[in-house]
C-alpha cells in the first residue's frame, strides 16, 4: 500500500540508538546512512526513513498520527516493546490484546525519543 514512510528527528545518534534495536526486534535492518539520516527495510521494498525536517525547523510529532509494524508473532510484539523502554522509549500501551479491534490483534505502543509515537502488532492467533 505503502512505498515508505518518513519520520523527522531532531538528533540522529539518539535517534539511530533507539531504531537499530527497537527495529532489529521485527526484522528490519538499517540499510541506508547518510549524514544524519538513515533507513530501515530493504531497496526496492517498503521503507521507515529517519531524517530531520526538509524545512530545517525542529522535528515535531504529528497529532493523532502513529506508525504501526507488522510483527511476525506476538513474541516480536513483547521484544518490540521491551527493546523500545530499554533504549529511551516511553511507553504508550503495554503488549496484548485489542479485542476490540478483532479477535486475534495484538499490539504494543510505544514513543521514540522525539515524541513519534510507533506501534507493534500481529494479527495472528497465540503464538
Amino acid at each position: 500500500m505503502f512505498s515508505h514512510i518518513t519520520i523527522g528527528i531532531t538528533d540522529f545518534e539518539r535517534a539511530a540508538a533507539f531504531y537499530d534495536p527497537v527495529m532489529a526486534t521485527l526484522g528490519h535492518e538499517r540499510f541506508f546512512s547518510g549524514d544524519g539520516y538513515c533507513a530501515y527495510g530493504k531497496p526496492g521494498d517498503t521503507q521507515f526513513w529517519l531524517l530531520p525536517p526538509h524545512n530545517k525547523q525542529l522535528a515535531s510529532v504529528g497529532n493523532g498520527s502513529h506508525t504501526a509494524f507488522l510483527a511476525p508473532d506476538r513474541a516480536a510484539v513483547r521484544a518490540f516493546h521491551a527493546t523500545a523502554l530499554a533504549h529511551g522509549g516511553t511507553d504508550e500501551g503495554a503488549p496484548g490484546t485489542r479485542p476490540h479491534y478483532h479477535a486475534n490483534y495484538y499490539g504494543a505502543y510505544v514513543r521514540d525519543p522525539d515524541g513519534n509515537k510507533l506501534q507493534a502488532v500481529c494479527h495472528r492467533s497465540d503464538d
